[in-house]
């Protein structure tokens, strides 16, 4: 039997767009409070005042230690505790190794790396003390690297090699860690992309295929969540079914 997430406590990083508000929605649906964190304080607003059930708004840089703790402090000042950890924040800024502006490179590793390593951190304490779960947004590039996504795909290989990690060390303890893997997916993350010609390759990806709503991410979430407590779904890897890698 299923177990519901009424009532649970959710943190979700990352939700101001994307799969990280779809999936904000989808648990708040299923009767979750859920606190939404990302840098862009006016679009967590409208999430808040659009989602149905109890949201409420964190501004978070998961980037930066003391913002991260203060979010987590924060959710569970609101809430009273912390059940699930969704680590979505992410950003992609595909280009060739030679000649890279390497900040970006420095920009990917923190954010999407580092940036939910410190999250893990700082919420674990709260998720070992409610045997609660993590789920960590990967990739398919997190298992297939390719030629211009070298750097983005190094961190979502570390984001799978940190969760099988994390998993070893508390599942005895009842904690599930859950890694899910998109393929591509209709969302702004490549719009961010500064370099002209894998801007419009990722254009023309995302117009060759049909493409992965985030709700489709956000109901896998929602899969592993409201398994029995016994069972853990430790990796879910979704793919557009037109999409071959």
């Amino acid at each position: 039997m299923s177990t519901t997430l009424e009532g649970k406590v959710v943190l979700v990083t990352g939700a101001s767009s994307g799969i990280g508000e779809a999936t904000a929605l989808a648990l708040a649906a299923e009767g979750a409070r859920v606190a939404v964190g990302a840098r862009r304080a006016d679009r967590l607003e409208a999430l808040v005042r659009k989602a149905p059930g109890e949201l409420c708004a964190v501004e978070l840089d998961v980037t930066d230690q003391r913002s991260v703790r203060d979010a987590v402090a924060r959710t569970v000042e609101r809430f009273g505790g912390l059940d699930v950890l969704v680590n979505n924040a992410g950003v992609m800024l595909s280009g060739p190794i030679g000649g890279a502006d390497t900040t970006e490179w420095t920009r990917m590793v923190e954010t999407n790396l580092l940036g939910s390593m410190y999250t893990v951190h700082a919420a674990l304490p709260q998720l070992l003390a409610s045997r609660g779960s993590v789920v960590q947004v990967s990739s398919t590039s997190g298992r297939i690297a390719s030629a211009g996504n070298g750097v983005y795909a190094a961190t979502k290989f570390g984001i799978t090699a940190f969760a099988e990690a994390l998993r070893q060390e508390v599942t005895d303890q009842g904690v599930r860690v859950v890694v899910v893997e998109p393929g591509f997916v209709a969302t702004e993350l490549a719009d961010h992309i500064t370099h002209p010609t894998m801007q419009a390759a990722a254009q023309s990806i995302g117009a060759s295929m049909r493409t992965l709503q985030p709700e489709d991410i956000a109901n896998a979430v929602v899969y592993a969540l409201t398994q029995p407590d016994h069972v853990a779904v430790n990796e879910i890897l979704i793919r557009p079914t037109d999409q071959t890698r």
